[in-house]
């Protein structure tokens, strides 16, 4: 696999590197080892997915924060999704800063999402489904959120939002929150 920076420090795209032959491709998704040399998290304690049926379906933005903060490879094996990840991370240099990549199981890209990271997508196509190696069980005490369309973040979606849960409706702006990795 391939890693492609972010332009946010611990933020990575990995592509995939298809092996084909005359029945079809076979790609590694994921390999401690690879992901050790790196300094990454290689243990996934909780393995996820979530269906969208409608396209313009906004999930997130959703974060857990410490004793629980974890770090999420994200991937989308049905249709298209657009992943964001904001930088929540007290002191750095891009704290309020987003970057957002179409993963697609056209594409196979993965998103590697680091603590302390805000996480969100929206669905580009109808019946998308969305795949998360997550290193952190869920903890509901320490499961938090950020407005999607947060002003000061100014994420720009690709498309107008159709579907969004009340929860995600009700999160407040990061101005009136602390960062992710300060409980």
């Amino acid at each position: 696999m391939k890693f492609v920076e972010s332009g946010i420090e611990g933020l990575w795209l990995t592509e995939p590197e298809p092996f084909r032959d005359a029945r079809g491709s076979f790609v590694r998704t994921f390999c401690a080892e690879v992901f050790a040399a790196r300094g990454l998290e290689t243990n996934f304690v909780q393995h996820s997915r979530s269906t969208s049926v409608g396209r313009g379906t906004v999930r997130g933005l959703h974060f857990q924060r410490p004793p629980d903060a974890e770090v999420k490879l994200v991937s989308c094996v049905a249709g298209a999704i657009w992943d964001v990840a904001v930088d929540l991370r007290s002191g750095s240099p891009t704290y309020g800063a987003w970057r957002a990549f179409e993963l697609s199981a056209a594409n196979g890209r993965q998103l590697y999402i680091p603590t302390g990271f805000a996480h969100g997508f929206q669905t580009l196509t109808d019946e998308a489904a969305t795949n998360y190696l997550i290193s952190s069980a869920y903890a509901p005490g320490s499961a938090d959120g950020l407005l999607f369309d947060d002003p000061d973040i100014g994420i720009t979606w690709p498309a107008p939002v159709t579907t969004l849960s009340e929860r995600d409706r009700r999160w407040p702006c990061l101005r009136d929150t602390i960062p992710a990795d300060i409980a």
